[in-house]
């Protein structure tokens, strides 16, 4: 088993790759009496990778054992290698970087021992797959500068995080209005262009009147998507292969700008709250403006100008009042628009973020693109969010890189299986309650007494409500074993399912057929750091 966090893992197996390439290529790793053979084959043609960089890692600390190069027909072999678990790894240009029989951020170790079949291994390395274009204006002419955001739909199932549109990198078009995404994974992907007209002079609505030909020059371009729509529900999906070229271009075009005036108030102690207009992309923030703090103080208003048609959200008043906005025409918003955020504050128990300056996520749990995700630290095991729109969202924490398991909310008296809260007109004081087991449960996934490698190994807690807490995946290593970390008390079932990777393992009516014959799982206080299984886990087909 090999879990690693986002691409973190793919740049250090970059590293790791660099540095074992100091080693004599064919170099074996000692007098042991196994090996670990195959041969690297490019996972879109079949045919073989030649000359690619192959490491061999203890799966104990990601040491470096050895290193050899695939040679004319994609053939590699260790030789000298004792009883052990190995993670192998490979790399080469035009290729992306990969742990063997990788799915998301699981993979296979490699056993060897008495009995192991470790001699005839197919390495599958994927091409990059580059996504390019070229964004033009009215009558054709490219726009310079225009920043160009690349969104995927991720492969994986779940709750919130799992859940959400990712962003996928931002690149800006060259003075041919071109960009280009490269070394990307196969996949879904979604383009959204922001830009602004290199002529445009944008002026306070008066003002713009009031200039012979000032109408011609207050412009915008609206938010636009591939292929070239404004409208984020219209957006359409550009599918990549392994190893393909797309090509998608962007037009985009110059509408008359709108100008938003918001009123805002004086406090008591005569300062002012600055209004914001902020626009989401696909539930990520992309920009946030406040304008005109010594007008505010001056007049009492604020004017937002040059403001493209489409949708924002406008933060207001002390105490805000936040409001979805879907701007067509110039308009002076009522101060009573929207509803009133609210302070979300509280604690984690029992979490290491305490000590190592953690932080806290509210994730929209409606899947409200409108609204992005809320973050803040929570130094000392303490966090505030200032103002939390009104609705149903998701208390998520991380903490060294890992997603912290937020298996029950406390708000008042009352405690909630789950990490689901809803704010309303009141502030809110909470306590993230962290199931943070550190129970390991070991097994073997196997099918007529024989392990079987690379499949999903789920343990799906019994209570659905705690699931996005509480469940652990891994997936089998080439003897069948599997070994499910950080395992919190309570009632499981284990199941391992030959190729599962693209099941929606949160569902629960996707996964009954799954449960019902998988091996029921007891983790209490008293079970210890570790728990084998007593029997293995049959492999299901999928």
């Amino acid at each position: 088993m090999i879990v690693r966090i986002g691409m973190l893992g793919k740049w250090l197996a970059m590293g790791v790759l660099a540095a074992a390439n100091v080693l004599a290529s064919g170099q074996t790793a000692g007098p042991g009496k196994y090996r670990i053979a195959g041969r690297m084959v490019n996972a879109a043609t079949g045919e073989p990778v030649r000359r690619a960089s192959v490491a061999l890692l203890a799966e104990s600390d990601s040491h470096t054992v050895a290193s050899v190069e695939s040679d004319g027909e994609g053939q590699f072999v260790f030789t000298g290698l004792g009883a052990g678990k190995f993670q192998l790894t490979a790399s080469k240009r035009g290729f992306r970087t990969a742990f063997y029989d990788e799915h998301e951020e699981y993979s296979s170790a490699i056993v060897t021992g008495e009995g192991e079949e470790t001699g005839g291994l197919v390495f599958r390395l994927v091409p990059g797959s580059v996504l390019y274009g070229v964004v033009a204006g009215d009558g054709g002419d490219p726009v310079e500068g225009a920043r160009v955001m690349l969104f995927q739909r991720p492969r994986e199932h779940g709750h919130g995080l799992a859940g959400r549109m990712l962003s996928a990198g931002t690149s800006s078009t060259d003075d041919t209005g071109a960009y280009e995404f490269d070394d990307l994974a196969a996949g879904e992907y979604l383009v959204a262009v922001v830009a602004e007209p290199w002529w445009a002079l944008n002026r306070s609505s008066a003002e713009a009147r009031q200039r012979p030909g000032g109408a011609a020059l207050d412009v915008a371009y609206p938010v636009t998507f591939f292929d070239s729509t404004t409208e984020e529900d219209s957006a359409t999906r550009i599918v990549l292969a392994e190893g393909r070229r797309e090509q998608a271009n962007i037009n985009v075009h110059a509408v008359p700008a709108l100008h938003l005036t918001v009123e805002t108030p004086p406090r008591a102690d005569g300062s002012v709250a600055r209004a914001e207009l902020r626009q989401t992309i696909f539930g990520v923030q992309v920009s946030a403006q406040s304008m005109g703090f010594l007008d505010a103080l001056r007049t009492g208003t604020v004017e937002f100008n040059g403001v493209a048609p489409g949708r924002y959200e406008l933060a207001q008043g002390d105490p805000p009042r936040v409001a979805q906005l879907d701007l067509a025409a110039s308009q002076r918003v009522d101060p009573g628009l929207g509803s009133p955020a609210v302070s979300v504050s509280g604690s984690i128990r029992m979490g290491p973020a305490a000590s190592d300056g953690g932080t806290a996520l509210l994730i929209p749990a409606d899947g409200n693109h409108a609204q992005s995700a809320l973050q803040t630290a929570c130094p000392g095991g303490a966090f505030s969010f200032a103002a939390v729109p009104q609705g149903a969202w998701e208390l998520w924490v991380t903490s060294g890189g890992r997603t912290l398991p937020v298996s029950a909310v406390t708000v008042g008296t009352r405690t909630r299986t789950g990490n689901r809260l809803v704010v309303r007109d009141r502030p809110l004081q909470v306590v993230a309650n962290l199931n943070l087991g550190d129970t390991r449960v070991e097994g073997f996934a196997r099918r007529a007494g024989k392990g079987v490698p690379g499949v999903m190994v789920l343990l799906a807690p019994k209570d659905s409500a705690a699931f996005a807490a509480l469940a652990r995946r891994d997936q089998s290593d080439s003897d069948g074993s599997f070994s499910l970390r950080d395992v919190g008390p309570g009632q499981y079932t284990v199941v391992a399912i030959e190729d599962g990777w693209t099941l929606d393992w949160a569902r629960a009516d996707v996964m009954a057929r799954y449960l019902a014959r998988g091996i029921a799982v007891t983790v209490t206080e008293a079970t210890g750091k570790t728990l084998r299984l007593a029997e293995p886990v049959p492999v299901q087909p999928r």
